[in-house]
């Protein structure tokens, strides 16, 4: 039953972290000459520590099909979703870019919708108001194409 205690302290914390992370790995990956190949590389790199966290940690038991779900999750729709991502950020800006990933907790509540067959709540409702609020607010700011803000 989400939303009906307050968030585990710690769990906060880290998404706040995390947060924090993904703002300064997307600042600094767009500086590379070739950002998706920059993050194809981290991705393997990140995999290396985590395969052998999973091989140390004897009591983590997931099947084949599991492993095979996360495998596909992290790199085919991660991946390609960063590979996106990063030939579409020169185009818009660090502070349209910034509202624009707004727009992540929404489509994953849509997806919970389409495909997990989830239900509408007021709540729902008003978050999405809110979101496309913000970054129509954030749009409507921007000066015309061509033109720079000072």
């Amino acid at each position: 039953l989400p939303g009906l205690s307050a968030p585990d302290p710690l769990g906060a914390a880290l998404m706040i972290v995390a947060g924090i992370a993904w703002a300064g790995y997307t600042l600094r990956a767009s500086r590379f000459a070739d950002p998706v190949a920059a993050n194809a590389g981290h991705f393997l790199r990140a995999s290396l520590p985590a395969a052998l966290l999973y091989l140390l940690l004897g009591q983590l038991q997931a099947s084949p099909a599991a492993i095979g779900y996360a495998l596909a999750s992290g790199a085919l729709a991660s991946g390609l979703g960063y590979a996106l991502w990063y030939l579409v950020l020169p185009h818009l800006g660090r502070t349209l870019a910034a509202s624009v990933q707004l727009l992540v907790p929404l489509l994953a509540a849509l997806a919970g919708l389409i495909w997990l067959d989830e239900s509408w709540s007021l709540r729902l409702v008003l978050s999405t108001l809110g979101i496309l609020g913000g970054i129509a607010l954030v749009i409507a700011g921007r000066p015309p194409s061509g033109e720079k803000s000072s």
